[in-house]
């Protein structure tokens, strides 16, 4: 096979500008839900005593630990009812599961797994060619990041939804096309103790994604915890 040229690919300064509010809004996102997540506050003037005896038996919220209630420092589930409860879980586990993705994303392209073939052929541009982490957006061309949003607004619409309406808890999507046929597998003990891993790694994805970003800006160097054991990793090492 013959080796095209290549050519450097240049990003206006409206795609650039674009990409870094999509990606503040992310973070902010990430940021708030995590607040909302560890739930309710640890003192009692914080949050009225109706909503802590709600909402403190809920998965997720920390137990057996003396003198420990609720976190909720931005007061998100002030004078909060079940419907606004069950609205913030929701969105918890959906950026939980999202950042549980693109941590396993960034860990595996890092590894320097790609797709084959070109993401742009207008453009000579391979996948091969598209750095790791927050740079991969920079190089990924205008029209490819509207494709994600578009696809990942598809899938909020008409996939990561309950359609059918059978689902068991918020959170449990079941759109009459994927079913691995969990709930009929478990028992009900195991079904929350899931629930609970699910939303526990879920919410260290959303710091471990925010601080492979940050190490990233700052240093270039994501992994820095594999420095600690002798393993460090040359992040995008040849782009």
């Amino acid at each position: 096979s013959r080796d095209l040229p290549r050519r450097s690919v240049r990003i206006c300064p409206l795609c650039r500008s674009l990409v870094a509010m999509a990606l503040r809004a992310v973070a902010l996102a990430l940021l708030f839900s995590s607040a909302a997540a560890f739930m309710a506050a640890p003192r009692a003037t914080r949050v009225p005593v109706a909503v802590q005896s709600d909402f403190s038996g809920e998965i997720g919220a920390p137990k057996n630990t003396p003198g420990v209630g609720a976190w909720d420092p931005l007061g998100l589930l002030d004078d909060a009812d079940e419907d606004r409860f069950n609205r913030l879980r929701e969105v918890e586990l959906k950026h939980g599961r999202i950042s549980m993705l693109a941590v396993l994303g960034h860990v595996t392209t890092t590894a320097g797994v790609r797709l084959p073939g070109y993401i742009s052929n207008s453009q000579d541009l391979k996948f091969e060619d598209v750095p790791s982490g927050l740079a991969g957006l920079g190089a990924v061309p205008f029209a490819g990041i509207m494709q994600i949003f578009v696809f990942v607004g598809f899938l909020e619409l008409y996939v990561m939804k309950d359609v059918t309406g059978t689902g068991e808890f918020v959170g449990d999507f079941r759109n009459g096309y994927i079913d691995f046929g969990w709930d009929k597998k478990f028992d009900e003990e195991t079904k929350l103790k899931k629930r609970e891993i699910e939303l526990n790694n879920g919410r260290a994805a959303q710091m471990g994604i925010l601080a492979l970003m940050v190490h990233e800006k700052l240093d270039n160097n994501p992994y820095i915890i594999n420095d600690w054991f002798g393993a460090h990793v040359d992040f995008n090492a040849g782009f």
